[in-house]
């Protein structure tokens, strides 16, 4: 295929890039990640029980909170991101759901002592703020995307980028976390394969990512894109690295 040909068919990937809630369905069957050591529903669902109060902090658009199926009037949710904000209050709040707007994890606004699990997966918290909501005894249990995460990637196309959390990393948020006051149950760390089967479902990724590729566009990497061609031509894949940690901590 022709640079013009490719270029036309990727430009046409970038600007599909566009979701709601956190849904890569798009791109399904054209990348795939290799599974963590550990699952984090099991785990949410080993503290949960029916009588707890339960806040999803960063829920995105609630599609993890509602598979739960914790008693809508013991369940609380917040977010940041105005497209979900606006869909949680389109899906939550009908159901009886108690859902709020807050993009600043140092300030959530419920009262102290409020809940007895808090569970954050992927999204920015404040340890003292956690501690804070949660009741005498309450666990809190989050899963973060690491700072290595596809960093190999982002080398690929944008070479010397910065890293944009360089603390996120499980040593670093342990202490951090014991520093508020936190006993740590449970703490784990992985990096696993990511791989892509076509450069257009890369550049979607690269784009709802934004983050960790700033400044990505066709136009600017156009010629590190046809080396990932070239390297699915021959090989079929591109594989990257993700970074993943998990924490189960008691106040």
């Amino acid at each position: 295929m022709q640079r013009e040909e490719l270029k036309k068919i990727w430009k046409s990937e970038e600007k599909k890039a566009h979701i709601t809630g956190w849904d890569f369905s798009y791109i399904n069957g054209r990348y795939e990640e290799e599974d963590l050591p550990w699952n984090y529903e099991e785990i949410v669902r080993n503290f949960l029980n029916a009588d707890m109060n339960v806040l999803d902090y960063d829920t995105g658009g609630g599609e993890f909170l509602l598979s739960l199926g914790h008693p809508f009037n013991k369940t609380s949710a917040t977010e940041g991101y105005q497209p979900n904000v606006e869909l949680c209050m389109k899906t939550l709040l009908p159901l009886g759901i108690n859902f709020k707007a807050c993009s600043d994890p140092s300030c959530i606004p419920f009262k102290d002592e409020t809940f007895n699990l808090i569970i954050n997966r992927h999204g920015n918290f404040n340890a003292k703020e956690i501690y804070r909501l949660l009741k005498n005894g309450g666990i809190f249990i989050t899963e973060q995307v690491g700072c290595d995460n596809d960093r190999n990637l982002v080398e690929m196309v944008l070479p010397n980028t910065e890293k944009p959390f360089p603390d996120l990393r499980l040593s670093i948020q342990k202490k951090i976390l014991e520093k508020a006051g936190f006993h740590i149950i449970e703490g784990n760390e992985a990096y696993r394969p990511i791989k892509f089967y076509d450069v257009g479902a890369f550049i979607w990724f690269a784009h709802i990512i934004e983050w960790e590729f700033p400044g990505f566009s066709v136009d600017k990497c156009f010629e590190a894109l046809l080396e990932m061609q070239k390297k699915i031509d021959e090989t079929g894949e591109i594989e990257g690295t993700i970074h993943r940690y998990l924490i189960v901590a008691k106040k």
